[in-house]
């Protein structure tokens, strides 16, 4: 399984182009030759999945009941726009245009590489930076509500 760790600032060239910087790109060690897909995010960012994880998000997809509408509309809108991205040359990717515009890149700006577990989270830098503009009181509430024990025991109780 992938494990990716770290946050890493970018920027955009002129042509919409990423250069991925070298220490993520050696926790990818086979991205020259498996490849990456991009797609959107639940929020205003994309998402890049190694190849290989995004075959399982597939599969998944798959198994849903095709006969149920909120399956199909959950499908259409998350496969929407999602494209195959392979390195140049020199470690760069190019995202799709529409993709940016849809969460508000723009050509040469400034971003975040967030890594989350299998997956890579693209932001623009402000967008990001204001995520975590609450007060540290709430992360410890969420802490407490996502990670607590009354989530954690089997009983549920």
């Amino acid at each position: 399984m992938v494990q990716l760790l770290g946050e890493f600032d970018c920027k955009l060239d002129a042509k919409g182009r990423l250069m991925v910087p070298s220490s993520l790109k050696k926790q990818l060690p086979n991205v020259e030759q498996e490849g990456l897909v991009v797609n959107r995010g639940f929020e205003k960012h994309l998402v890049i999945y190694p190849k290989k994880v995004w075959e399982k998000i597939v599969e998944d997809l798959s198994k849903l009941n095709p006969y149920e509408q909120k399956n199909r509309e959950f499908i259409r809108l998350f496969t929407r726009g999602a494209t195959e991205l392979t390195l140049d040359a020199t470690g760069r990717v190019n995202l799709p245009n529409s993709l940016m515009e849809s969460v508000g890149i723009e050509i040469n700006s400034e971003l975040v590489l967030a890594c989350q577990f299998d997956k890579i989270e693209v932001w623009s830098k402000k967008s990001y930076e204001a995520l975590f503009d609450k007060d540290p009181a709430d992360f410890a509430m969420l802490a407490a509500e996502v990670m607590g024990d009354k989530n954690r025991r089997e009983d549920g109780k």
